[in-house]
């Protein structure tokens, strides 16, 4: 007979993403890939328990979260060994991350439902793994299983193209809903075909890339602002964000050191030197003019914390 008298119910939470501050086509081990670079955030959470049960079926709750109780059913492959006998269980996700936005809803319940089940073994499970899993579980994936380092992460692959070898320097990020007629009601991410980017986008990712290696290493907050919104103006001829031009002007006047959006959400952010003695004037001033222009579902948060 199975011994279960180790088993325990996991328990585990996973953050979002503010889109991201860099994302388009890169050059890795095997070619040309495309890539992105997450903006962490603090605003939303999703928390996951799994508590085990002899058998093979993984149950979760909401029933629609099927992405996350493949996941589950993708972790128990990975910790249980074989001679240990069927393992099932089930899955409990509650969360405030708004779907459909750029927040990375999905991997966040994805990761917390690999992270819980994790826990209920108590096994090791490196990020590189959780990666591959993660993306066996929901075909693309944001890279918020590297909590430690900044990562240039092949969304598709699972894959770490570059690891920069530190986190951002910290942000303030005045985020925004970045279409005010949309409100609140997000982009259907699912939809959207992929980029395709021409000769001269892929020359200035590469440049880009360069950058921001340097801004990470050197804790350059004005390097990474420049970065953000040059991957924010080329998606432009992408998924354009309204009034571009207005929040650009409003970036310069505030002192902002970049834009950034979510390349396939909509929402987007003005980013500030977190460490700047004139962050809170800057970002009350951003919030004014941007409530100007019509967008007045703000939020605001801060990196490094």
């Amino acid at each position: 007979m199975v011994d279960h008298s180790d088993w325990r119910v996991g328990a585990a939470s996973a953050p979002v993403h503010h889109g991201e501050i860099l994302q388009g086509v890169f050059t890795g081990r095997e070619g040309s890939v495309r890539g992105l670079v997450t903006l962490p955030s603090t605003l939303h959470t999703t928390r996951a328990t799994f508590t085990p049960a002899p058998g093979t079926e993984v149950t979760v709750s909401p029933g629609w979260k099927g992405k996350a109780r493949r996941a589950a059913e993708l972790a128990l492959r990975e910790l249980v060994p074989a001679d240990a006998g069927a393992v099932g269980g089930h899955l409990e996700l509650t969360g405030d991350v708004p779907l459909c936005r750029g927040f990375g809803s999905s991997t966040s319940d994805v990761l917390s439902a690999i992270w819980a089940v994790k826990d209920a073994f108590t096994d090791p499970l490196p990020p590189r793994v959780v990666a591959r899993l993660a993306v066996r579980a929901e075909t693309a994936s944001d890279s918020l299983m590297f909590e430690d380092s900044t990562v240039l992460f092949a969304q598709r692959e699972g894959t770490v193209i570059e690891d920069f070898g530190y986190r951002m320097p910290p942000l303030r990020v005045l985020g925004f809903g970045s279409r005010p007629s949309n409100r609140g009601k997000g982009v259907d991410t699912l939809a959207l075909p992929p980029a395709r980017y021409d000769g001269a986008e892929v020359e200035r990712f590469a440049l880009l890339r360069d950058m921001l290696r340097e801004a990470i290493q050197m804790k350059d907050v004005a390097l990474l602002g420049s970065v953000a919104t040059a991957s924010a103006e080329i998606n432009q001829r992408h998924l354009p964000v309204p009034g571009f031009d207005r929040i650009r002007a409003i970036q310069r006047t505030c002192g902002a050191v970049g834009v950034q959006v979510a390349h396939s959400g909509d929402i987007a952010g003005l980013l500030f030197d977190r460490d700047d003695p004139e962050v809170e004037a800057r970002t009350a001033r951003a919030q004014e003019l941007l409530r100007g222009t019509g967008i007045d579902e703000q939020w605001n948060y801060t990196t490094g914390d």
